[in-house]
C-alpha cells in the first residue's frame, strides 16, 4: 500500500523525520511530498525542502521524494494513485486543524487520513519554532 505524507517542510525538522520513519516502517511506500499551503508563506525554496527531505531519507529504501504546488491535494493523489495521507500529530489543536481535511479528502475522493502521533519528545517542535530560532541562532534541543 501507498501512503503520501503531504506537508510545507519549512524546514524539515526532526518531527517530519520521525513521522517517516514511522509511516515506512507501516507502509509498502511513503511519497514524502512538498506541498503549497496558502495559509504560509515559503520561508525555504522548494529545491531546498526537497533536497531536506531527500537527506532525511536517505536510509528509508521505501520513500521516494516529489512536490506538488498547484491544486488539491486528492488531485495529486488521484494522478499517482494514492488512497492514503499520512498525518503527523502533536495534539488536540492539531487534531481539530486535520479533521476537517480528512474528511474533505474522504468525501472527494475516498482518500483516508491516517494519523500518526508525535513522540512527545518532539511535540513542541514546529516549522514556525525552528525558524523562529534561527533566526536567533538557537536550535531547539
Amino acid at each position: 500500500m501507498r501512503a503520501l505524507f503531504p506537508g510545507s517542510f519549512d524546514p524539515v525538522t526532526q518531527g517530519h523525520q520521525d513521522v517517516l520513519r514511522r509511516a515506512a516502517l507501516l507502509f509498502d511506500e511513503v511519497v514524502v511530498c512538498v506541498m503549497f499551503n496558502p495559509n504560509k508563506s515559503g520561508r525555504f525554496p522548494i529545491t531546498e525542502r526537497l533536497d531536506r527531505l531527500r537527506a532525511a531519507a536517505t536510509d528509508l529504501s521505501n520513500v521516494t521524494v516529489d512536490s506538488h504546488t498547484g491544486g488539491l491535494l486528492v488531485d495529486y493523489c488521484r494522478r499517482v494513485g494514492i488512497d492514503v495521507v499520512i498525518r503527523g500529530v502533536r495534539g488536540v489543536p492539531d487534531l481539530d486543524y486535520e479533521m476537517p481535511m480528512a474528511r474533505m479528502n474522504h468525501e472527494l475522493a475516498g482518500v483516508e487520513t491516517f494519523f500518526i502521533a508525535a513522540d512527545p519528545a518532539l511535540a513542541h517542535i514546529s516549522s514556525t519554532l525552528v525558524t523562529a530560532m534561527s533566526q536567533q541562532d538557537r536550535v531547539p534541543e
